[in-house]
Order: structure tokens, then C-alpha cells, then sequence
């Protein structure tokens, strides 16, 4: 009889033990799970649209994250930040800004809303408080092949002679010529109006150089993501990385994503 008890006692022990490591399992992913950022909010730059981000929209949502890509209708600073406060508002929990070119202008006004866990810019602008765009372009020599084209009616525009080979060579010339017909150009006082609120300095951010870029210099890119104490990633790639590469980019994302509230 004694020994039955001891025998009962000790399945018993093992049974508690086992279902402790169950617990402790489940409890880990628990955790896991919750400090994975399942919201991404992509912006577009100038001189493009929301529909470049597919190929990474496409990656993202099969890989079960909620993705939106916002339209910012490259007006002003302001309204831009505005378009992506909107999109922000609807996010069910935390979020990722992604933004290209002028959207890492974007993302570092608008970064500071609560619900905002890390920042992704991509071959972007990163300035400082009281910084313009246009201080940050005209601190380095430009591009040779860049073909941005002076202010018409308050707007930018990229030149047609360069806009594959400076813009995005390492899309398809059919591409090219569509993404050229369909650009938005952007307020050139989106380019003078200094930065009032600066994202980077309190939330954590990543960069990704596109080594290849032609409109914005990597050499640049480098100094504004040291600069932002970014984790940098070097693609190869022109400016619209994004869509050459958009596995790439997609796993720095998703790299931000798992890591934001770490």
C-alpha cells in the first residue's frame, strides 16, 4: 500500500511538472505573440503612388500582418502627415510607419501618435527638429543623374530623359514609362517647411540603404540613419527599392515588426 502512494505521489509530481512546462510554453508564446506588431502602415514618397508597395503589401499579408497603404497626396507636409494620422486611427493595436523617399519625412512628423511602435524609412529623408528637406538635399553634393526638375506652379516634377535611369533603372522600361505617366509630384513647400516633431529620437528605427540610388545619394543615407541611431540595411538597389526588391524590404519590415516592442 505504501508504495502505491509513493507511486501515485510521484505520477502525480510528474503530471504537475509536465503540465508547469505546458504553461510555461504557452505563456512564452503568449508573450511572444503580443510583442509582434501585426499592423504595417506604408507611405509612398514623391514622384510615385501607393500602388508601388504591392510587391511588399503582397509578402506582408500572406505572412498574416494587416497592411495599409496610405495615399498622401503629396501636397504639404501637413496634409500628408494628416492622411497618414487617418490611417493610423484606424490601426487595431500598434503599427509600423514604412516610408519611402519624402515619406521618411512623413513618418518622422507623424511618428510620435501613441499607437506608433518603430519606424521604417526606405532609401528616405530623415531630418532633424527645425531640419527642411531642402536643407538636407543641397548638405552634399547631388546625384548627376538625378532629374528632379525646378518648382512649376509649386510643384516638382522628375524629368522624363531620367526618370529610369535615375529614378528606378532597375525596373523594366515598360515600368518606367508608367510609373513616369503616373507620378504625383510633390509641393516644393513640402521640401521648405522645417520638421517641428521628430519621431526617430524616441522610437525605434530602421533604415534601408538602397546602395544603387540615384536620386538620393547612399552616401546620405548612411549619415541620416547613423544619425537616427537606425539599424541599417544595405539592399542593392535603385531608388524604388521597394518595388525591385520587395522581398528584401519585406523582411526588414517584418524584422521591425517582431522587434519594435522588444
Amino acid at each position: 500500500m505504501k508504495n502505491n502512494l509513493q507511486m501515485i505521489k510521484f505520477q502525480r509530481s510528474k503530471w504537475f511538472s509536465f503540465l508547469f512546462v505546458i504553461m510555461a510554453v504557452l505563456s512564452f508564446n503568449t508573450v511572444n505573440a503580443q510583442q509582434k506588431v501585426k499592423n504595417i502602415v506604408l507611405i509612398h514618397g514623391a514622384f510615385a503612388d501607393g500602388s508601388g508597395w504591392e510587391g511588399v503589401y503582397r509578402i506582408l499579408t500572406k505572412h498574416g500582418y494587416n497592411v495599409s497603404v496610405v495615399g498622401n497626396p503629396n501636397t504639404g507636409l501637413a496634409d500628408d502627415a494628416e492622411a497618414t494620422r487617418r490611417v493610423l486611427e484606424r490601426q487595431d493595436g500598434p503599427a509600423i510607419l514604412v516610408g519611402h523617399s519624402y515619406g521618411g519625412a512623413i513618418i518622422t512628423e507623424i511618428g510620435l501618435e501613441k499607437n506608433v511602435a518603430g519606424l521604417v524609412f526606405v532609401a528616405a529623408f530623415v531630418p532633424d527638429a527645425g531640419e527642411s528637406l531642402l536643407q538636407l538635399a543641397q548638405s552634399g553634393p547631388p546625384s548627376p543623374n538625378s532629374g528632379i526638375l525646378p518648382p512649376q506652379s509649386g510643384f516638382l516634377w522628375y524629368d522624363k530623359a531620367k526618370y529610369h535611369s535615375g529614378f528606378c533603372a532597375d525596373v523594366s522600361a515598360e515600368k518606367a514609362a508608367f510609373m513616369y505617366d503616373s507620378q504625383i509630384p510633390v509641393a516644393f513647400a513640402a521640401f521648405q517647411v522645417p520638421i517641428t516633431k521628430v519621431a526617430w529620437k524616441t522610437k525605434p528605427s530602421w533604415y534601408i540603404v538602397a546602395s544603387e540610388d540615384q536620386t538620393v545619394p547612399p552616401e546620405g543615407q548612411h549619415f541620416m540613419a547613423k544619425r537616427a541611431n537606425a539599424k541599417i540595411t544595405e539592399i542593392k538597389g535603385s531608388h524604388v527599392v521597394f518595388i525591385s526588391q520587395p522581398a528584401a524590404v519585406a523582411a526588414v519590415i517584418e524584422e521591425a515588426a517582431k522587434g519594435a516592442l522588444k
